[in-house]
């Protein structure tokens, strides 16, 4: 497949120094039509993120140098970025950790280890939601400037 044939597929960056986590995850989603970017730390992900604009991230929580939590902070609070959807991956399966992720700026949480129905229907929930919230304020924008 050519590459310009490729360009309509949703790209998904994945952000996990787990090996096998990304493995599984990379799998999933391209078998399910996914464009996949993946990054091992929190600091490549950032700069992975200005570079390749992708439409969502799948972000592990815990990771050296700058953990997820850490990353979906800045990336949250930059205006070139703020509307990106980052889903949490974490093996941690406290409310509180919930509640911390979505106060630094993710969107949902998957548990891990990741089962493939659920991660695909996150993926796919969240991306659908934020093709809804562009368009919703195009429209308004729109209305607005007429």
């Amino acid at each position: 497949m050519n590459e310009a044939a490729e360009d309509w597929r949703l790209l998904v960056l994945i952000v996990d120094d787990s090996p096998t986590h990304l493995a599984f995850a990379r799998q999933c989603l391209e078998r399910s039509g996914y464009r996949i970017s993946v990054a091992a730390t929190g600091k490549h992900a950032l700069q992975l993120t200005r570079e390749l604009e992708p439409n969502l991230l799948l972000m592990d929580a815990v990771m050296p140098d700058m953990n997820g939590y850490q990353a979906t902070r800045k990336l949250s609070r930059s205006r070139v970025t703020a509307q990106l959807p980052i889903i949490l991956a974490s093996s941690k399966d406290q409310e509180i950790d919930r509640v911390w992720g979505m106060r630094q700026g993710t969107v949902d949480d998957l548990i891990k280890p990741l089962e493939e129905a659920q991660l695909l229907g996150r993926v796919h929930y969240t991306l659908q939601r934020a093709a809804v919230s562009t368009a919703t304020a195009a429209a308004n924008s729109s209305a607005e400037n007429n």
